[in-house]
């Protein structure tokens, strides 16, 4: 039976059938509007309950929320359709061809038609899950939805990053929250050739354990069998540089929320404790000597250019501009410990 149809039957008949077909058709979008609404509140509430009752996980409940609500949508749009004589000859005409028109509609809303079912394969097979901590695109975030279009990512800084699914099911993601939270976060340091380097070792050590988002051997050997006691906090010399020798610090922190702020903290602290022992950070700086307090012998014997050749600035012999002489004696190093940046 056609929904108009029946519909018909109760209107008075001095209204025509003309004048009541675009009412029903917006009593009918008015009510898929409602409805729809009404189900996406009262499933939202219903499986946020669930989640919390059951401990399960909430990305496959706001998928099937969202496919919930398309269906309603889908319903009143058929009854739209079946209320017009026009619009079901036409869908009609469309069925018989079917096969055509599905070609049609496939080139057409491919890249639509992708991130639906990306969105369910996400959904099904995850990769990742509401409230998951990532990184995609050098962006890093938390997961706070997933449509049947679009990953909602929310950064560090506030953002809301709108993904569409196929990127999200097609690029690499670093997901530091899937099986095990807990991360090794390096922290690098350079001191200067004439520095202790087990001084600066112990330095390093020291502050790391002190710190209270550090993990001590108890709560990483709980996870992690195989860490040793004593190697969950460790120092090693990375690089010989050209001006500083290069150290790293490794440290276990629960989870990734916590790893950039805590070396940020344990930079500053051992900068302080380095000033405190006499351990030095090199830094650039440059040493300028005047051409009347050098030796003669130590000075170069310019040729004479003859006038107007520039001689005397220093481009053969090293020596700027007034009788000035540069030389690079050393430099920076260090690293933020961030490998995200």
């Amino acid at each position: 039976m056609i929904f108009a149809d029946t519909i018909a039957n109760y209107w008075p008949q001095w209204l025509s059938w003309n004048v009541a077909t675009p009412i029903f058709i917006f009593i009918v979008i008015v009510a898929t509007i409602f409805f729809s609404r009404l189900a996406d509140k009262l499933l939202q509430g219903y499986f946020k309950k669930a989640s919390l009752k059951l401990r399960v996980d909430p990305t496959g409940y706001r998928l099937l929320r969202h496919l919930v609500v398309a269906a309603i949508y889908i319903v009143g749009l058929i009854v739209v359709i079946s209320s017009v004589p026009q619009l079901r000859t036409l869908s009609v005409a469309l069925f018989a061809g079917a096969g055509f028109a599905g070609i049609i509609i496939g080139f057409a809303a491919q890249s639509t038609l992708a991130n639906i079912m990306s969105g369910i394969s996400l959904a099904v097979f995850h990769p990742f899950r509401v409230g998951d901590i990532v990184t995609i695109h050098n962006e890093y975030g938390t997961i706070s939805d997933l449509t049947l279009r679009h990953t909602v990512v929310v950064t560090w800084d506030n953002r809301r990053l709108i993904i569409p699914n196929s990127i999200m099911s097609e690029e690499s993601i670093i997901n530091w929250s899937i099986e095990d939270p807990t991360v090794i976060w390096p922290v690098n340091i350079g001191i200067s050739y004439d520095s202790d380097i087990d001084l600066a070792r112990s330095i390093m050590e020291a502050e790391a354990r002190d710190h209270p988002n550090v993990m001590d051997h108890y709560e990483v050997s709980r996870i992690h069998l195989e860490v040793t006691e004593g190697s969950e906090v460790k120092v090693l010399l990375t690089e010989l540089g050209d001006f500083a020798v290069n150290l790293r610090l490794m440290i276990w922190v629960r989870d990734r929320s916590l790893a950039y702020f805590t070396g940020c903290e344990l930079m500053e602290s051992i900068k302080k404790r380095f000033d405190v022992e006499g351990i030095e950070i090199p830094f650039p700086y440059r040493t300028i000597l005047y051409k009347k307090d050098m030796h003669p012998s130590a000075v170069p014997k310019q040729e004479d250019e003859g006038p107007g050749t520039g001689a005397g600035t220093g481009a053969v012999t090293g020596v700027g501009t007034g009788g000035l002489h540069f030389q690079e004696t050393s430099e920076l190093s260090g690293d933020s410990g961030d490998p995200d940046e």
